[in-house]
């Protein structure tokens, strides 16, 4: 019986010391357009507080899809605030989050592209009537946020239908991004995040379209019911001064202290 009762405490001590020893690693859902600013957020986050995390870039539409199925993201930040609403609606969410950026697009030429850049986009219109463009890159309107703003600008200035027919769709903004300065498209428009990225900017030219053109880009991040101690960390990490300044090189606004 004694050694039953040994037996036992062994069991349970190596047992609770293995669930004591399970890291907190959260996965990080996040929109495409943040690849580059969230990465070097996240680098300065490691460093300084040892803790580590899990990040996932991709379409913010798929991602909500995934996450009201059950997904076990812990922080969601999303390209389109709709989202985040919704899953607090649906009861997946602790609140409302909170806006973190507003976002911008541009119209991007890869090198070699005869295509023209103005905010006008009037170039385009010239190159298209000339057969100039025979493919062009946006992320899919259907369920990526920066694929409906960009489909709302050639919409607005008339080139959507003429542009339908040549569009390479990217499943999220960043691969789209890829089309666009790959050389096999002669342009795109994606998010201005990722064209101020060094690794894109050599590839082509952009110009910076006018926020008219397009609904607003609302970006809101949200914490998932059930988020540990590092998710919580990081998300309030990305509301303080250091990472807010990181958004901005990366060319989006950031919110009024009034605007959640």
């Amino acid at each position: 019986m004694v050694l039953f009762k040994h037996l036992f405490l062994l069991i349970f001590l190596l047992f609770s010391q293995g669930a004591a020893a399970q890291p907190d690693v959260p996965a990080i859902a996040a929109a495409s357009d943040l690849k580059f600013a969230v990465e070097e957020i996240a680098t300065r986050f490691r460093a300084d507080t040892k803790r580590e995390l899990r990040l996932s870039f991709g379409s913010s539409g798929n991602y909500y899809q995934q996450i009201a199925q059950g997904a076990p993201f812990q922080l969601f930040m999303s390209a389109d605030e709709s989202f985040v609403f919704k899953l607090h609606a649906a009861g997946r969410t602790e609140d409302r989050g909170t806006l973190y950026a507003t976002g911008r697009i541009v119209l991007f030429a890869p090198q070699g592209s005869p295509l023209q850049l103005d905010t006008a986009m009037a170039g385009l219109k010239k190159a298209l009537a000339a057969g100039q463009i025979r493919r062009f890159a946006i992320a899919n309107p259907e369920h990526a946020p920066y694929g409906r703003a960009a489909e709302q600008a050639l919409r607005k200035l008339g080139l959507w239908d003429g542009l339908r027919d040549r569009m390479v769709l990217g499943e999220n903004v960043s691969q789209a991004a890829q089309f666009a300065a790959s050389g096999s498209t002669q342009g795109g428009i994606f998010a201005y995040s990722l064209a101020l990225a060094p690794q894109l900017a050599k590839l082509g030219r952009y110009v910076l379209l006018p926020e008219e053109l397009h609904d607003p880009l609302r970006q809101r991040m949200v914490l998932v019911k059930g988020a540990g101690d590092t998710a919580r960390a990081f998300y309030a990490w990305l509301q303080q001064p250091a990472a807010r300044e990181v958004f901005v090189r990366y060319g989006f606004t950031l919110p009024q202290a009034d605007s959640n």
